[in-house]
């Protein structure tokens, strides 16, 4: 025989338990092409076979799910996951409601400083950005890689979504695992505000000559300081120190033109740049009562997802700057102490699987964007996310393909530092 022909049948029996051949390939199409779903195939039944002994050990343990607690579409998905995990896995998820993620960061940085290696009171951490780089920098993450582990890492492809390897510029090297996509977003009331500001410039100049109508969520609230960084952004001169870490011989050069954008607009901010609100929810709903022309999220779907709650008005539209806006991955960590670690991986797989993924994705429970390829899916998977109301004010995919990337970890701590000498106290 063909020693081509012993080979083709040697692949054609490996692989017969799990694919039907429906049409005979030639030479070596069919070898690569077998070759490479028989290894896709192996290493999901090896990760499932691994999995099954973590998911034994997570029975009856229970997680300390720390993640912002600001928003009620999330906490009730949170909700929903947790009921999910008890009924499916025994696992009991307790969400502890962050207004700031850093306050968890510290908190688990205090438990090393204490010498507590074991037992903390954090299993699972919503977190990214800065935050994800100081616990990296202070060892305060699980020592082993863990997320690309998952059975669920199956379904994501690096290569198409590369943010899902890289938080701000900082390798995750496999020590969290992504569970969203984010774009900052403008929602403005198109029955008052047909022609909303595009760019940074026509921004401020809409603001100087129309005060009292705009303003943004006050440091350090995330959303408020993405719009920070997203002015930024768009008036430096050079923005390729951006994406370094800080060098503060350099900061005051780099941020000059931020500085000079607010100083401009500030005095004309709502309540005369006096005061600001607390987070993006707030912020929405001064939109929803007339009191500003425009807010902002980090959810192209934030505004779709109101609408169908009956918090904002039908006619609130979303628009992205011209040329972009600033885009990232959320994920989940684990802190190097956890007292549940393997119920915290199960949690975390659960919540990156297509189920949980799709019903994150529905506007009218979430809205949050998959981090999930859809050419990795099944083909009923991907049915249900193309069923998936868009949402009337929620852009297209090709209306949001502008993007920018976020800046170096570093930079979002030395903005919120100086904004707050400037500003924080009213200008």
């Amino acid at each position: 025989m063909n020693p081509f022909h012993a080979l083709h049948l040697v692949i054609l029996r490996a692989i017969s338990p799990f694919m039907m051949i429906v049409t005979i390939l030639s030479g070596a199409t069919l070898i690569g092409s077998l070759l490479a779903g028989s290894l896709l195939v192996g290493q999901a039944l090896a990760s499932d076979r691994d999995f099954a002994a973590i998911r034994e050990a997570a029975r009856g343990q229970t997680v300390y799910f720390n993640a912002w607690g600001g928003d009620d579409k999330i906490n009730d998905y949170i909700a929903w996951a947790g009921d999910e995990l008890a009924r499916r896995y025994g696992i009991t998820l307790k969400h502890v409601k962050l207004g700031d993620t850093s306050a968890a960061v510290s908190r688990i940085l205090s438990e090393q400083a204490a010498g507590r290696n074991t037992g903390g009171s954090i299993d699972l951490l919503w977190v990214n950005g800065e935050n994800f780089a100081a616990m990296k920098r202070n060892g305060l993450l699980q020592g082993t890689p863990w997320a690309e582990s998952l059975p669920s890492w199956r379904y994501t492809d690096a290569d198409s979504l590369p943010a899902i390897k890289l938080d701000f510029a900082v390798p995750t090297d496999g020590l969290e695992s992504p569970w969203g996509r984010a774009q900052l977003v403008f929602a403005h009331d198109s029955a008052r505000l047909p022609t909303p500001p595009r760019n940074a410039a026509d921004l401020a100049t809409y603001i100087i000559n129309t005060p009292g109508r705009f303003t943004y969520p006050q440091s350090p609230d995330f959303v408020g300081l993405s719009f920070l960084k997203q002015i930024l952004i768009e008036t430096a001169v050079d923005t390729a120190p951006l994406y370094r870490p800080v060098e503060p011989a350099l900061f005051d050069a780099v941020t000059a033109p931020l500085w000079q954008w607010l100083d401009s607009v500030t005095p004309h901010l709502w309540r005369g740049g006096r005061a600001y609100p607390a987070n993006y929810p707030m912020l929405r709903q001064l939109l929803a009562d007339g009191e500003v022309d425009i807010a902002i999220a980090f959810n192209p779907a934030d505004a779709s997802s109101a609408i169908e709650r009956g918090e904002l008005p039908a006619s609130i539209r979303t628009y992205i700057h011209d040329a972009g806006t600033i885009a990232n991955v959320h994920f989940l960590a684990i802190p190097f102490n956890a007292n549940a670690p393997e119920a915290a991986q199960t949690v975390a797989d659960f919540l990156l699987s297509p189920e949980a993924q799709i019903r994150k994705a529905d506007p009218r429970v979430w809205g949050d964007p998959t981090v999930l390829a859809m050419h990795r899916l099944s083909a009923a998977d991907r049915a249900g996310f193309a069923a998936l109301p868009r949402g009337v004010a929620t852009l297209s995919e090709a209306d949001l393909a502008a993007t920018l990337a976020e800046p170096h970890p570093s930079w979002m701590k030395a903005i919120e530092t100086e904004w707050r000498r400037r500003y924080a106290s009213g200008g």
